[in-house]
């Protein structure tokens, strides 16, 4: 399999019901890491993970700025962009 020339950004709620921005080329694969325990330092000892939103560009530019991007919104934003809160 080759690398995704898809670049996406993912939203996890984790266990805690805190929310998580990440970005990736393969949303599965980047799933698995975190419930492995191998994924972001923020998301050990908060499994099990659910992805709650995804967004997918066609550069790594483009996505990471999407990224940092949702990182910025507050609690509120973020769960108005996941359909969590209305």
């Amino acid at each position: 399999m080759t690398a995704s020339n898809t670049h996406y950004v993912y939203v996890l709620e984790c266990a805690d019901g805190s929310l998580y921005t990440g970005y990736t080329t393969d949303v599965e694969r980047r799933v698995r890491e975190h419930e492995a325990g191998d994924g972001a330092k923020y998301t050990r000892g908060r499994t099990p993970v659910e992805v709650v939103h995804t967004e997918s560009f066609e550069s790594k530019s483009a996505a990471m700025s999407r990224e940092y991007e949702i990182k910025g919104l507050s609690r509120t934003e973020k769960e108005r962009l996941v359909g969590l809160w209305e």
